[in-house]
């Protein structure tokens, strides 16, 4: 009888992960809406903006995965250079490589012998598989689980603000060193450091200056490692949000972005060195959604709701249309307030949005929406979707 572990991992594997070409090209008005559109275009120019920004650093870009869930276009960050992929979850870990990503970290410490199985299970000889460890109980269910003739790359995550995982201990540290360099099934890769709580801070000054304060804070870790004769190969950690400040860091070696990609409203809203926006990176993902009602003059019924969006803070936006003001209205649902020039049309008039009119609006925040989707539908330089890219890894949350 099968494992639980092996039932799961059945059922994300065997997702298809290759495109999908259309019979012949759409507009963005034949979709079935709501529908994830992506512009390969934009995706791609942003891809390689990241890529040519942190090289001309000497810092590799290892971009997270639980960005897009998509093995296509984890497959075109290597290709422009990325030094491997990071994921966030084991799930996630074995639908990219069972796909064919070669060098793959999986950013969350596991804790248990069910998920060190797992991990075992996805092992392969011709994958660099990267793990995080934060203590003697995740160390020991990997102990337990993995197989003598099987080596994985072990980063220690350190913390020192953010309070989700991670060491702050320096007594643990050196234990799970110690450890790392006492089984032959592990070595010691890395460390990693994350501070996601900073990413949207939303003055440039002040995300740098914590930023900055934040890995200041390691020096201890680092000293610990001089002290052993021990210089990490790598030193991961960042994001989209701090992607242009900690560049600046020598011990860091690659940085973990994910939503530089795509850009949500989120991101959007968050100040450059040299602007109230966000930049260096265009909008390449929005959510295609139907006019499907108007029970009164000045608002209009989208068929998108938090079913096709997921929100944090902010709301949807339709950078075609900027006087439009977007409010979910439920599940299915979101409602449009219209100008208020609008609700006083004549009869000749023609009002900013119509029944039946397909609107596209940047997502509030893009992981989780596109956790929603089953694939993005890509459109090309022509403005028209040629192809459907599976989103393989969707609800791949363990």
């Amino acid at each position: 009888m099968s494992t639980a572990v092996e039932l799961a991992l059945d059922s994300v594997t065997g997702r298809p992960t290759e495109p999908l070409m259309l019979d012949k090209p759409l507009s963005v008005d034949e979709l079935p809406t709501p529908a994830l559109v992506l512009d390969r275009q934009k995706m791609s120019a942003n891809i390689q903006t990241m890529a040519r920004h942190l090289g001309e650093y000497g810092k590799g870009f290892r971009p997270h995965a639980k960005t897009h869930k998509c093995p296509t276009i984890a497959r075109l960050q290597m290709e422009a250079g990325a030094v491997g992929i990071c994921t966030a979850k084991v799930s996630e870990a074995a639908v990219m490589v069972r796909a064919g990503i070669e060098c793959v970290l999986i950013t969350s410490p596991i804790s248990t012998p069910y998920k060190a199985s797992a991990v075992n299970s996805i092992l392969d000889p011709n994958v660099t598989l990267l793990l995080v460890v934060d203590s003697m109980e995740g160390f020991a269910a990997l102990s337990s689980e993995i197989d003598d003739d099987k080596c994985v790359g072990l980063l220690l995550d350190l913390d020192v603000s953010m309070g989700r995982t991670g060491i702050r201990d320096d007594a643990l540290f050196l234990r799970l060193l110690d450890a790392a360099h006492s089984d032959d099934r592990f070595y010691f890769a890395g460390v990693q450091h994350y501070a996601g709580h900073i990413m949207h801070i939303p003055e440039f000054e002040r995300r740098r200056e914590k930023s900055l304060r934040s890995w200041d804070r390691l020096a201890s870790k680092f000293a610990l490692l001089d002290q052993q004769g021990v210089r990490p190969a790598i030193v991961t950690g960042g994001g989209t949000g701090t992607f242009d400040i900690d560049v600046t860091l020598d011990p860091l070696t690659d940085i973990q972005v994910g939503s530089y990609i795509f850009m949500d409203e989120e991101y959007r809203q968050v100040a450059g060195p040299n602007s109230d926006r966000f930049q260096g990176f265009d909008l390449s993902l929005t959510v295609a959604c139907t006019a499907i009602s108007q029970p009164q003059s000045a608002t209009i019924t989208v068929d998108g709701g938090y079913k096709a969006f997921a929100s944090d803070s902010v709301n949807p936006v339709c950078d075609a249309l900027p006087d439009l003001q977007f409010r979910f209205a439920g599940d299915e649902h979101g409602v449009l307030i219209l100008p208020e020039s609008a609700a006083s049309l004549g009869d000749n008039e023609i009002s900013a949005v119509r029944l039946g009119q397909v609107l596209e609006f940047a997502v509030p925040h893009c992981d989780p929406t596109v956790n929603l989707h089953e694939h993005y539908w890509i459109r090309e330089a022509d403005g028209m979707i040629h192809s459907l890219w599976p989103i393989s890894a969707r609800g791949c949350s363990w």
